[in-house]
């Protein structure tokens, strides 16, 4: 299944780098850009989230949410989180493994990963643009921006 914009994104329920669950609609009221990544540890995706933490969450205001989500465990993400200072919340799709990724259409059955899908959802939690790269790319922050100041 790919989740398409317009339409209502797919709730879920992840534990955090911390072992917190966290529900995504509970973030309603919220602009919220949810960024499924392959795996902790790798070069293009510690990139990726030191651009959310360098570039994007310190201008995106109080009204945005950034939730990273890869199949990594708890324990990965709060080895990665301590090590890079990532503040955000890393949500682990570990088990069932690649749910969540699965119910976005985003996860490799090949490579047993989730895919650089990106999804930024409004504040009543309608999907209004996603982004699904290819793994060895990485995606440009910019276009979220654009993409959350339509949506202001």
């Amino acid at each position: 299944m790919t989740v398409e914009v317009g339409s209502e994104a797919p709730d879920f329920v992840l534990k955090n780098q911390h072992g917190t669950p966290v529900k995504l609609s509970d973030h309603r009221g919220k602009n919220v850009v949810l960024v499924f990544y392959p795996l902790a540890f790798s070069s293009v995706c510690r990139s990726e989230l030191g651009a959310l933490l360098d570039d994007f969450i310190p201008t995106a205001g109080d009204g945005v949410e950034v939730l990273a989500i890869s199949v990594d465990s708890v324990f990965s993400h709060r080895a990665w989180a301590d090590r890079e200072g990532y503040t955000f919340p890393l949500l682990s799709d570990f088990w069932p493994h690649g749910e969540v990724a699965r119910s976005y259409g985003v996860f490799d059955e090949e490579k047993g990963v989730a895919g650089r899908g990106t999804f930024i959802l409004d504040k009543n939690g309608i999907v209004r643009w996603r982004v699904v790269s290819p793994i060895p790319e990485a995606r440009d922050v910019e276009e979220y921006r654009k993409v959350l100041a339509q949506l202001s």
